[in-house]
């Protein structure tokens, strides 16, 4: 069983920048990959970023390719998402999620744990 706690959103203005990170507890954190995921008031859940169990391979989504950097510190057991140029449309709560099977995924079904979410709200 993996637990996973998402800290660092909060209030933001257009052009700012935030630093999510996500702690792991439980089973051995080098063995997932993870994702970050966002999800705004009546809309689905989408993909942000991903990066495998070695911190070899990353991908984006589009939407934030250039702005957001996803990493990761196995002897921390914390992945972090570092948001630079924020967006009104990047408001979200966003998620960390973890998966056990090898390989980068961006769907939602591709993560079997996840954390609570925690909110960006990026004003104008």
């Amino acid at each position: 069983q993996v637990q996973l706690v998402e800290s660092g959103g909060g209030l933001v203005q257009a052009g700012g920048s935030l630093r999510l990170s996500c702690a792991s507890s439980g089973r051995t954190f080098s063995g997932y990959g993870m994702g970050w995921f966002r999800q705004a008031p009546g809309n689905e859940r989408e993909f942000v970023a991903a990066i495998s169990r070695s911190v070899s391979n990353t991908y984006y989504a589009d939407s934030v390719k250039g702005r957001f950097t996803i990493s990761r510190d196995n002897a921390k057991n914390t992945v972090y998402l570092q948001m630079n140029s924020l967006k009104p449309e990047d408001t979200a709560v966003y998620y960390c999620a973890a998966r056990s099977s090898i390989g980068l995924s961006t769907s939602v079904e591709g993560y079997g744990y996840w954390g609570q979410g925690t909110q960006v709200t990026v004003s104008s």
